[in-house]
């Protein structure tokens, strides 16, 4: 079975002021990315840098502001980093001078609360020897790494994150991982319309083509206007054939139901959504009510089109579904979540080519636990266009050929 990688892990950097995350972050880039200053508090926001980490390959580190900063400016900074805890693979928290209390326990709590791994860096070490280490390792049941900025044993940090990394950063499965064969032939349908990118195609299409490749497949490319000439003049039957959903109607009309069908967004969903937490909550969508607030998330900033499939086209599609008056809003990048998300009767992520699968995860974990329904775009688009079992039996297996008919 062919595996595959999600996209970069995330490493966050944590720690109280002036332990020295900014050096440690120079250390592991070698360069003088962060700033660094003997004046407590110079981070304020978090600070993303791309590095490759050998073994690892490309990964972002997060550099954060003090989580013991004070006054109003310094609880933003601390609400800002705390934030970053949502969207991260890995926690290293520095401790220095022996400090270790209440301020450190209340951060590893809320990264334990997002299932994050973490390991510790104590760092001026050639200063002082950590009297609490072996307490630590215990109780949290992780690692202490001793490290110096003058004399950094950088392979050794390397070798630490890379034994604490989670494994869900290396898929077991690709993408197309138990939909496809070797030498299969897998279609791809592909519009090119006013949101397509100029001169290229969107990520989703990019990652399907490389892993049908992958995969050893044969990848066809084509847009929906060729669907049926090129069955009728080529007679190739596809092993499977994935679709974009804003044309998933024209590829179902247009696809034999003995070929399996799907969506782009619907095979990242499976790929790295909260995917049962999809199927679960898809079907929610009929019991929507007047007033209902729908909540948008789109994981990348992007020009907003007059036919904006997340802000535009679904929001429509919702409102002539359901025949109610509806509420939508939308929250972009990976910006925090509005506060009363109790408010909210459905959440509707994006496919999510952008981020990682634990990102994703993290960024809904606080609508599954008020037992808000969450759904993805890919999903939602088969959903109210009558197709949605069609699009979802190449991974849940429960209809048959028969059911197509």
């Amino acid at each position: 079975m062919k595996k595959g990688k999600d996209i970069q892990p995330h490493i966050g950097i944590f720690g109280r002021r002036n332990v020295g995350k900014s050096s440690l972050i120079n250390c592991i880039i070698g360069q003088d990315i962060s700033i660094v200053s003997v004046v407590a508090g110079t981070t304020t926001d978090p600070v993303k840098k791309s590095i490759e980490i050998p073994g690892i390959g490309p990964t972002i580190i997060i550099d954060t502001a003090g989580i013991d900063d004070f006054g109003q400016l310094g609880e933003l900074r601390i609400k800002k980093t705390k934030e970053a805890i949502a969207y991260i693979d890995l926690a290293i928290i520095i401790l220095s001078n022996n400090n270790f209390g209440e301020d450190e326990q209340k951060l590893i709590d809320e990264i334990i609360d997002f299932g994050t791994p973490f390991i510790f860096v104590h760092n001026k070490s050639d200063i002082a020897s950590l009297q609490i280490k072996e307490e630590i390792e215990i109780k949290y049941k992780t690692e202490i790494l001793d490290f110096c900025t003058f004399s950094p044993q950088i392979e050794q940090l390397s070798e630490l994150i890379k034994r604490h990394l989670p494994k869900t950063v290396y898929c077991e499965y690709s993408l197309l991982s138990n939909l496809v064969s070797y030498g299969d032939i897998v279609l791809l349908i592909t519009p090119i319309d006013i949101e397509a990118p100029e001169g290229r195609l969107i990520l989703p299409q990019i990652q399907t083509i490389r892993d049908a490749l992958d995969n050893d497949c044969i990848a066809i490319i084509l847009k929906e206007k060729e669907i049926d000439s090129f069955l009728k003049q080529t007679k190739i039957k596809p092993a499977l054939v994935i679709s974009d959903t804003q044309v998933i109607l024209k590829a179902d009309a247009s696809i034999s139901t003995d070929i399996p069908l799907t969506g782009f967004s619907v095979l990242l969903a499976h790929y790295k959504g909260d995917f049962e937490h999809y199927l679960q909550g898809t079907p929610k969508i009929k019991d929507l009510k007047d007033g209902d607030r729908i909540l948008m998330l789109e994981s990348c900033t992007h020009h907003v089109s007059c036919d904006d499939i997340g802000r535009v086209k679904i929001p429509r599609w919702l409102t002539n579904f359901t025949g109610k008056k509806l509420e939508f809003d939308v929250v972009s990048g990976l910006h925090a979540l509005p506060q009363n998300i109790k408010d909210y009767a459905l959440i509707i992520q994006c496919g999510g080519c952008m981020i990682t699968r634990k990102q994703i995860i993290n960024r809904l974990k606080p609508a599954i636990d008020a037992n808000i329904p969450v759904t993805n775009f890919g999903m939602t688009i088969a959903y109210v266009q009558g197709v949605y079992d069609r699009v979802i039996a190449p991974f849940t297996g429960k209809l048959s050929n028969e059911d197509y008919l």
